[in-house]
């Protein structure tokens, strides 16, 4: 018996067939088995008549391919719920006659998951990996997870496996009870054997008609668990509910908790929230695809790399190759260099293996694949070499010319740069086609961002490869056109800016900062300056004043930072203290400097400023020139500028992104925001004067999303 969609030309979903009194279901849905309404009703019927037929004793379920399901079809979260729904098939299965197996492989995720704890007896193949990451999305598991899985494992793991959303191996899901069995080969072979046994033993093992291990809870554990996560992921609902819904579990009987945690799970579903989060789940993906390189461009084979520079970014820049299994030659100028940077490399993976993240021989081997070098003409044999010099044209333009002539002429040449024209440096090779740009992000070996920078004649290949490279090494790739500052710095320019200009109107660096990481960010703009180092902001903004505004107070409280020696946390002091060299603390003196400085020029200091002002002058900038850089084709989409903040900036995945933001208060409002700023503040040199773009939009009722879809032809 065979079972497909409705749709006729829809691949075959589920095969079933019976032996020797075991039925055997294989869902066929690829690429990951996603448990469709065409999979789930799939499923029932086929148990439904193993139910029916005296043949079958028992049923065992798996897949084919790289994975049993990994998850619900996440398409289908904002359309009508079709019968039968996952929470309705997993009871169905729990309450069956007849023991039903699960054969699991590959990554058995939030939904495969759940289906498989609503099954009687779960094997899984050695490798396998197994979790529930819906809080990434915003949701709690809604299908019985939250319930079954304290049953499997006790209340404390099931809290920390939710709201971590991990991956967990299978020989430690074996050892929590969450799996019965995990096995060398044959995994299927060892689910049908496990159906034998049960049906010998003629007992169910139903997971709902378990209690939570009493164990497990400790008084007060719930509440802790929430004020943790209250810092840990602060902002974040979904991390909140499922600790509410673990508490069900232990409290109700099953058939309530399952009732509690399907309507918490349909309220966090319609939440601007899980909205917020799955709209970022999908951008990253969408990120990948550039419209003009088709699928089947040629690749380049990147086997061995190399990178120039072993100061903090260049070194983090190594530790990702590395850790992607890649050899890495990094190259110095001077010895006390080079010597610095492996050693840098050497801790952080000690550091790491210190921490339980890391097999000793596998530290072991990554450093097995490191090389240290004097000489860029040890470069010649590699395929993809990172620039990672200091932030000059000049020291760029002088390395490309040699790689130029060192390099083989299938290597990448990639120059780790946040400001500096790209076309301009590949414009010193005799290969323009094989330089592009890559912004990493510091440290390097931690930030999930990398910026893809494209030149004008940088070969479609070479794009394809470097953003495939980009996951390989476990970045989110997001691409730019060449222009100062590309997205991100671009973005972050305008920004910084207003809350400079709002420390000149009188508010302190803590007042705007806590506005603003009230709001959500993972750290206010005046932190960040400080983080950054107070004299890299001002150099940056010293070789780019052509491409700024001739306004005399543009970002002047930085530059007295920068003037006064006050550069951050690197010295102590900037626009706070850091009696510590990293905790805050609001410093009389960096407020006095600004005041002196704003009354010198000028500027009256208003004794109240709200917090609502802080947040609409600085986040609709940020807006407005995230706005003009779509319409100038410097981003792709307004997606790809959510995935640029969310990943690189701190910007609150529970709000999407600047552009989803934009489009959850409406269009319209900014721009009244921005006719209401120029009443106010005056708009010489055109702050408040919205993009194009963001006017066109909010005219006709558009938002960034529909301008995705529409002009760009995305879907």
């Amino acid at each position: 018996m065979k079972w497909a969609g409705e749709d006729c030309r829809m691949s075959v979903l589920l095969e079933y067939s019976v032996d020797n009194g075991i039925a055997v279901l294989v869902i066929d849905n690829p690429p990951v088995n996603a448990l469709s309404q065409q999979v789930r009703q799939a499923i029932r019927e086929s148990i439904t008549a193993a139910e029916a037929d005296d043949g079958v004793k028992a049923v065992v379920i798996a897949c084919t391919g790289r994975t049993f399901s990994a998850g619900a079809d996440i398409r289908e979260f904002d359309a009508p719920v079709k019968d039968p729904s996952l929470p309705i098939l997993n009871d169905f299965i729990e309450s069956g006659t007849k023991p039903v197996v699960a054969a699991l492989h590959g990554t058995t995720l939030g939904g495969g998951l759940e289906l498989a704890m609503s099954c009687h007896y779960r094997v899984a193949l050695t490798g396998t990996r197994v979790g529930l990451p819906e809080v990434h999305l915003g949701l709690i598991p809604g299908a019985g997870g939250t319930q079954r899985l304290p049953r499997l494992i006790g209340a404390e793991a099931a809290i920390e496996a939710i709201t971590t959303g991990r991956h967990i191996p299978a020989d430690e899901a074996l050892g929590m009870g969450l799996l019965d069995d995990v096995v060398e080969d044959d995994v299927l072979q060892a689910a049908v054997s496990a159906a034998h046994r049960l049906v010998g033993e003629g007992h169910l093992s139903r997971t709902g008609d378990r209690d939570v291990n009493p164990e497990s809870v400790q008084d007060g554990m719930f509440s802790k668990a929430k004020a943790v996560l209250a810092k840990r992921r602060r902002g974040f609902d979904a991390p909140q509910a499922a600790v509410d819904a673990i508490e069900w579990a232990c409290a109700t009987p099953i058939t309530e908790g399952l009732q509690k945690e399907r309507s918490c799970s349909n309220t966090l579903k319609a939440s601007l929230q899980s909205k917020a989060q799955r709209h970022l789940f999908f951008a990253e993906r969408l990120a990948l695809k550039i419209p003009d390189i088709p699928k089947d461009t040629p690749l380049l084979d990147i086997a061995t790399t190399g990178v120039i520079g072993a100061g903090t970014m260049g070194a983090g820049i190594a530790i990702c190759l590395l850790n992607a299994d890649l050899p890495v030659v990094l190259v110095e100028t001077k010895q006390e260099a080079l010597d610095r940077g492996l050693e840098r490399i050497k801790k952080t993976l000690d550091r790491d293996v210190g921490r339980g993240r890391l097999a000793s021989e596998t530290r072991d081997a990554r450093l097995a694949r490191l090389t240290g070098a004097l000489s860029l003409e040890t470069l010649g044999s590699v395929d993809f070499v990172v620039e990672a010099a200091f932030e000059s044209m000049q020291v760029k333009k002088q390395i490309f010319v040699e790689l130029d002539t060192i390099c083989k002429a299938t290597a990448v040449l990639a120059t780790n740069t946040s400001t500096l024209d790209i076309n301009d440096i590949a414009a010193v090779t005799k290969s323009p086609d094989r330089v592009i740009g890559t912004h990493f992000f510091s440290p390097a070996n931690v930030m999930k961002l990398l910026e893809v920078v494209r030149g004008t004649k940088t070969a479609k290949g070479v794009v394809a490869t470097t953003m495939k490279l980009g996951r390989r090494i476990g970045k989110v790739p997001a691409l730019s056109g060449v222009g100062y500052g590309f997205i991100g710095n671009r973005m972050l320019e305008d920004y910084v800016r207003e809350s400079q200009m709002l420390l000149l109107d009188g508010a302190s660096p803590a007042q705007v900062d806590r506005a603003l990481e009230a709001w959500g960010m993972a750290m206010g703009p005046c932190a960040v300056m400080d983080l950054a180092g107070q004299d890299v902001s001002f150099l940056t903004r010293d070789q780019n004043r052509d491409l700024l505004p001739n306004d005399p107070l543009y970002c002047v409280p930085g530059d007295i930072m920068n003037a006064e020696g006050r550069l951050g946390q690197k010295t102590g002091k900037g626009f706070y203290q850091y009696p510590d060299g990293r905790t805050r603390q609001n410093d009389p003196e960096a407020i006095g400097l600004v005041s002196a400085a704003a009354e010198k020029l000028g500027v009256a200091n208003r004794d109240k400023i709200s917090d609502q002002e802080i947040l609409d002058r600085c986040l609709h900038a940020l807006i407005n020139r995230g706005a003009q850089l779509l319409d100038d084709g410097i981003a792709l989409r307004s997606s790809d500028i959510d995935v640029v903040w969310s990943a690189g900036y701190g910007f609150p995945a529970y709000r999407g992104g600047p552009m989803f933001y934009a489009d959850s208060i409406g269009l319209d409002a900014i721009v009244q925001s921005f006719e209401e700023m120029a009443k106010t503040f005056g708009n010489e040199y055109g702050y408040w004067t919205p993009a194009p773009l963001l006017v066109k939009l909010a005219t006709s009722g558009q938002t960034f999303a529909d301008y995705d879809t529409d002009q760009r032809g995305d879907t």
